[in-house]
């Protein structure tokens, strides 16, 4: 078997693990939250996203497929799942030892977020428009690392607002999804296809957040 062989069976494994996150996903969004139901999409979900998003950190840097676009979406996505599921477990937290691996994810996103910053510099000096994801993502990655260590050093509050972290991250990895199948399979025209995900996904997320309050 060649390099290339095994690149294309892991680009098959990885389009599929996206359709199976899309799919359960969108089951997890429309069910009855904390249900049967809900669960195990989002168990479906999360897997495959953790799959996804780790096959296309490798194969946005083997030879012949390097790929910006797909290693930030990789980036971002891993960081959004693993913190939005980490996030149920806040509700039972008692001490900030119990933050360790949560801190080491989010001060990987936080790097990744100035390398993102710095590329984006330098794709702009030369003139390539993709410059500007690169600040997108990067500043978004950057906001969100430092939320979650402000969030970290009040454990009672993490307590209390861990539905909102989990509806916020968990919905975040999905709309990275989403966005990642309509940019590359051209869905919709190019920045429709970048805006409108993230235009309804945020909508769901302040209309989660909203209800949470109002329960509160």
């Amino acid at each position: 078997m060649t390099l290339e062989d095994l690149i294309t069976i892991m680009i098959y494994i990885h389009a599929f693990a996206g359709a199976i996150a899309l799919l359960a996903g969108s089951v997890a969004i429309v069910s009855r939250k904390g249900g049967t139901v809900h669960t195990k999409a989002g168990r479906v979900f999360y897997h495959s996203m953790v799959v996804l998003a780790l096959l296309a950190l490798v194969i946005s840097w083997m030879p012949g497929h390097i790929n910006n676009f797909l290693f930030v979406i990789g980036v971002f996505s891993l960081y959004l799942v693993i913190s939005g599921k980490a996030a149920i477990r806040y509700k039972k937290i008692e001490q900030r030892s119990e933050l360790r691996v949560d801190k080491l994810v989010s001060g990987a996103m936080f790097f990744f977020a100035i390398v993102m910053l710095v590329m984006a510099i330098h794709q702009q000096l030369n003139g390539n428009s993709f410059g500007i994801v690169l600040a997108i993502f990067g500043a978004l990655g950057l906001v969100r690392s430092i939320q979650d260590f402000l969030a970290f050093r009040n454990i009672q509050k993490l307590r209390k607002d861990w539905l909102r972290h989990h509806i916020g991250k968990i919905t975040g990895g999905f709309i990275a999804a989403v966005t990642a199948f309509f940019v590359v399979n051209e869905v919709l025209p190019s920045l429709l296809g970048w805006l409108l995900p993230t235009l309804l996904g945020t909508s769901y997320i302040l209309y989660w957040t909203r209800k949470i309050s109002k329960r509160k």
